[in-house]
């Protein structure tokens, strides 16, 4: 217990400090109230606050590892947390599920939004409303959330185009598949681009084809892609689904190019193991998901913190975290065993998982 404590307190000295050189921007979190002098609360929740993570798609196994740390920290403040979202890859559904969770009166969301734009109006209701808000792997940045939480996608698309072009001997032709829409993956196949183009002259972006996380269509689209280029090297992904088509059509095809992916499930691993693909780039699930139930809390309780600041004149929340880098790996043959779901519940006999 004393660990604990000490790991919170560490945490929470992070949080003030970042936030008295973040500036504050706007939100409607409410406050501490000023006072004649502050007094240091406890650093503990209510059994009767529940906080939610809303995602899309969420039978995606990415998801699991970062709730089951979001559940973990939620453990540790003593409050309840639920996970929940939308089944399929639609932004409207996704918006009704949030919704749908606003309306149960939570005391936090943590949202990976699907489209920023569309979830500008859901997300500001919400801190309207008096609801925790911090955005995880995607964002809304012109919404009022105070927090953001993810992997720089722009770095992880430097080092993924760096890692390949380096495999393929700097010379080639590179296809990929995207999601055109969803910011994190939208930036993660620009950097990788960009970075080809402004430092690798002799690697080409053959084809870019739109396949939506939609598996059957990554698999048709990389059979037309291999028939029109049967030079290529390499094929990039933006995530697992996508990737298992474009591993199954390479592998009937019995070509050898080198497929690299982003995010993780048993399929993936199972073929980065077989040398189907070469390997994945992996957000840490886990500091994502820790991290944003405790910004969550502190959302929630911002009396919990006092920093030397105008927060109170502006009459803003004090904690301002516009991105937190939850850090990166990359999962090849070598350390994929460490990345296996089951396996890693199983080393949890106290959890149950997503379904609890």
């Amino acid at each position: 217990m004393k660990g604990l404590k000490r790991v919170l307190t560490l945490l929470l000295v992070a949080l003030v400090t970042a936030t008295v050189f973040a500036g504050c921007g706007s939100g409607a979190e409410k406050p501490a109230a000023a006072s004649a002098g502050y007094q240091v609360k406890e650093f503990k929740g209510s059994p009767d606050e529940t906080y939610y993570m809303n995602v899309m798609v969420s039978g995606v196994e990415y998801w699991f590892p970062v709730y089951e740390m979001f559940k973990q920290c939620g453990q540790q403040l003593g409050v309840k947390t639920v996970y929940g979202g939308t089944p399929e890859y639609d932004v409207n559904l996704q918006i009704a599920s949030f919704e749908q969770v606003l309306a149960m009166k939570p005391a936090g969301i943590y949202v990976h939004p699907m489209n920023a734009d569309a979830f500008i109006e859901p997300i500001n209701k919400a801190i309207d409303a008096g609801v925790a808000i911090a955005t995880f792997a995607a964002d809304s940045p012109k919404s009022k959330r105070r927090v953001y939480i993810t992997s720089d996608n722009v770095n992880e698309g430097n080092v993924a185009s760096d890692i390949v072009c380096k495999e393929i001997g700097y010379k080639g032709e590179i296809a990929c598949t995207e999601n055109p829409g969803q910011s994190n993956h939208d930036l993660y196949i620009k950097s990788f681009i960009a970075n080809v183009e402004k430092n690798y002259p002799d690697v080409k972006i053959v084809n870019r084809t739109a396949t939506n996380q939609d598996t059957a269509k990554a698999y048709e689209a990389a059979l037309a892609t291999m028939q029109a280029n049967p030079n290529l090297k390499a094929y990039i992904t933006p995530e697992a689904p996508s990737a298992q088509g474009v591993a199954q059509a390479v592998k009937e095809k019995g070509a050898d190019i080198m497929i690299l992916t982003r995010d993780l499930n048993v399929t993936i691993l199972d073929a980065i193991k077989a040398g189907e693909i070469w390997g994945a780039v992996n957000p840490d699930q886990g500091n994502q998901g820790y991290m944003g139930m405790l910004c969550l809390f502190l959302l929630k309780h911002s009396d919990m913190i006092d920093p030397m600041s105008d927060y109170k004149l502006k009459g803003v929340s004090p904690i301002n975290l516009p991105f937190i880098d939850n850090g990166m790996n990359m999962v090849t043959k070598e350390n994929a065993d460490y990345f296996y779901w089951d396996k890693y519940l199983a080393s949890r006999p106290w959890s149950k998982g997503i379904e609890e």
